[in-house]
């Protein structure tokens, strides 16, 4: 699949949040082919895979860092951050185990919440002062279609992908007039190996069936949505989630 060369991107600092599989990795390997310097962050010891991706660009940089760890997270940021500021913030991870709600215990609560929504508002909060001084910068929250379809066994992780809507709208509102803007990708079902574990070949026909389009959402589809809303070609857009789910509605 070819891409359009987004000349604004070239140079830019880029960091991507869960990058070090499934929708990340193709986040890594799409502004790594744009020019971008690109770190990335995740939990995960086995990237090699995304780091290959260097050979079409400049290296991405890996940082270990369990973004639920508030402390660690913001040492990790500060890090980033020794060589200048970050341009654009993809705050894509998230885990979608499932769970029904006899399952969820207040630890349970907190761990969820922690993962699929907590650190986005503390990447956020350490990222946008630079922005600001940098004349601006682009943050793109990455939601979910699963709440939009009240989905089952998700609970939790829907509750935290309907927030990231309203965070999104408020965000936008608040760093606006610092030029900085801020988007909600919504991705439907995307076909990366963890999403694989969870569906059988029935099932996998049935969302295709469900969507207007039939091919299978990939990665690189949804990095594709993610060049246009990082670069200057969508300077006027913000406060607003993009859809990306091949008509699954």
């Amino acid at each position: 699949m070819s891409s359009a060369i987004y000349p604004s991107l070239k140079g830019k600092k880029v960091l991507i949040t869960g990058g070090g599989s499934g929708i990340g990795a193709g986040l890594v390997s799409a502004f790594v082919q744009q020019g971008a310097r690109v770190h990335f962050i995740d939990l995960v010891d086995e990237v090699t895979a995304t780091l290959n991706t260097g050979v079409l660009g400049v290296a991405p940089v890996f940082h270990k860092c369990d973004l639920t760890d508030t402390p660690l997270l913001e040492k990790t940021l500060a890090t980033i951050l020794g060589d200048g500021p970050v341009h654009i913030l993809l705050n894509n991870a998230a885990r979608d185990d499932r769970h029904s709600l006899s399952e969820v215990t207040s630890d349970y609560f907190d761990k969820s919440i922690a993962v699929n929504l907590k650190h986005m508002a503390m990447c956020t909060r350490v990222i946008a002062p630079g922005m600001k001084a940098a004349g601006g910068g682009a943050i793109i929250n990455f939601g979910s279609i699963s709440w939009h379809l009240g989905l089952p066994d998700l609970v939790l992780y829907e509750t935290a992908k309907a927030a990231i809507e309203g965070f999104t709208r408020a965000l936008a509102r608040e760093l606006g007039p610092d030029n900085i803007r801020v988007t909600t990708i919504i991705p439907g079902n995307v076909k990366t190996p963890r999403q694989m574990k969870w569906y059988t070949p029935e099932g996998e026909k049935q969302i295709v069936d469900a969507q207007c389009l039939k091919g299978r959402i990939e990665p690189q589809h949804v990095a594709s949505l993610a060049m246009f809303l990082a670069s200057d070609d969508a300077a006027l857009c913000t406060g607003h989630g993009y859809w990306i789910d091949a008509g699954w509605r």
